[in-house]
């Protein structure tokens, strides 16, 4: 139940308890009131004869005389007042009530005689008294009704007893609830967000559905974003730091060789021609190398910033791929390694088009370094729908969702060393190389290819997988999906 409700409902209750009570009070009183009516009223009638016989005698109304009878008829219960023919009080049995030379006016006089009148405490009846056909006086008489107002007392005792435990046990009962579904929760919260503020480890509370439940699972789901935020940041510094020492040590590497090559051709006469040109050669090897790393990691920090927009322009994609998949016979044919392109791309493609060439290159440069002088490398570029290009590996087709969604799949696939599972789940780290990868032949990549391919293909709104076999070779897969008439990607 939501707190608002649950207040609004003891609201009501604790409003309606006073009616309530009062409603029990005034039945109570009534059913009694009705069963005592009856016979009350009989008993007193007959009290009330046996009285008037005594003072319907008009020697009583005469000033100044003994009232003996009148005395025997006089108790707690019974009340007795005499007057004269003008008012003027002759007798009372309740001096405080009635005191002496009291007089009651002509019309007070005469009003409701011979009416027994029924109030709350006592029942009043007023007669006059003839001496003949002469008035002589008036007597009023007061007949109590104690057993009637102690029953009435102790039933209003009874309610007021049952209202004040009803009272207690609802003011009891919000307070039980208002701790367990207020205090208690409100304060277990606080205290796990001072633990969270200080870092320091605490179970998790169930939260429920009211209105607290709301505010605590919020609380969570803040507490587990803001972990999160701090795992990646401490992720991404730990990658900036191994970044720059790794940069800074492949960067050592080179420059000392250049240094080394520079102070040797700046001898005089000391070499030969060949030797000065092999120097210069390796030189320029050097500073490629280097210019082709600090290009990566440039690529690389700006693909991370999360400001930087990819510009993607739509082109034919039979076109675009044709272009995009040749070029490469040249460097295939000097490492001795047969190339097989297969390109079958239909509709159009919304894509970065250099950016593309670039995921084409580094995926390019990855196969032609891991595979041998006389194996094969396949480059392929493929619509949804259409067939697959023949030597593409089995474990590829079997593991690989190809054709589920609609777009382009770029497939690049080696037949090097292939990857473990190990290394599969780290290859697309920054800076990470298999140890077979790290060094073949003097050669060395800048271990950024990969990272900078998955978020080149993910800008567009792809997805990269590698599929590998350790000793069975290596399958890159791109996905980029297809565009609609409007030029939005489905």
């Amino acid at each position: 139940m939501k707190i608002k409700t649950w207040l609004l409902l003891s609201y009501f209750v604790v409003m309606l308890l006073p009616l309530a009570a009062a409603y029990l009070l005034f039945a109570w009183i009534n059913i009694y009131h009705n069963d005592r009516n009856v016979e009350e009223y009989v008993q007193k009638s007959l009290q009330l004869n046996r009285i008037v016989s005594v003072l319907d005698n008009p020697a009583l109304y005469q000033p100044n005389i003994e009232r003996p009878q009148i005395e025997k008829l006089v108790s707690p219960q019974v009340s007795i007042v005499l007057f004269n023919r003008d008012g003027l009080v002759l007798y009372t049995s309740n001096p405080l009530q009635v005191p002496p030379h009291f007089a009651l006016g002509r019309k007070q006089l005469y009003e409701n005689l011979y009416t027994l009148e029924q109030g709350f405490r006592a029942y009043r009846y007023k007669q006059p008294v003839f001496n003949g056909n002469e008035l002589a006086g008036f007597f009023e008489l007061q007949l109590s009704r104690d057993e009637w107002a102690a029953g009435v007392g102790k039933r209003t005792r009874w309610v007021a007893f049952v209202f004040a435990g009803g009272v207690v046990l609802i003011y009891l009962t919000v307070v039980w609830f208002v701790n367990r579904k207020l205090n208690r929760r409100l304060n277990r919260l606080m205290e796990q967000m001072t633990a969270f503020a200080r870092r320091e480890p605490f179970e998790e509370m169930p939260s429920g559905n009211d209105e607290i439940g709301e505010l605590t699972k919020h609380f969570y789901g803040m507490r587990r974003q803001i972990e999160e935020a701090h795992e990646k940041i401490a992720r991404q510094q730990q990658e900036k730091e191994l970044l720059i020492a790794s940069i800074s040590h492949d960067l050592k590497t080179p420059l000392t060789s250049i240094r080394a090559y520079a102070e040797s051709l700046a001898l005089p006469n000391e070499l030969k021609a060949e030797d000065r040109e092999e120097y210069s050669r390796i030189i320029a090897e050097k500073a490629d190398y280097m210019k082709q790393m600090l290009d990566d990691l440039t690529v690389y920090t700006l693909l991370q910033s999360p400001a930087y927009e990819m510009e993607l322009a739509e082109v034919d994609g039979e076109e675009f791929f044709d272009m995009l998949l040749s070029g490469y016979e040249p460097i295939c044919r000097e490492k001795n390694i047969c190339l097989r392109v297969h390109c079958d791309v239909t509709g159009t493609v919304r894509i970065n088009p250099r950016q593309m060439m670039r995921v084409a290159d580094n995926l390019m440069s990855n196969a032609v370094r891991h595979t041998k002088p006389g194996a094969n490398i396949l480059l392929a570029a493929v619509s949804s729908g259409r067939p697959l290009p023949e030597g593409l590996f089995s474990f590829v087709t079997n593991q690989a969702e190809l054709h589920k969604e609609d777009g382009v799949y770029l497939i690049v696939q080696n037949e090097g060393e292939g990857m473990d599972e190990e290394q599969l789940s780290r290859v697309f780290e920054p800076l990470y190389q298999a140890d077979e990868v790290r060094s073949k032949n003097g050669e060395r990549g800048t271990g950024l290819g990969l990272s900078i391919t998955r978020q080149i293909i993910r800008k567009h709104g792809g997805t990269v997988h590698i599929f590998a076999q350790k000793g069975g070779g290596t399958c890159v897969v791109c996905f980029l999906p297809k565009t609609t008439r409007e030029g939005e990607q489905r």
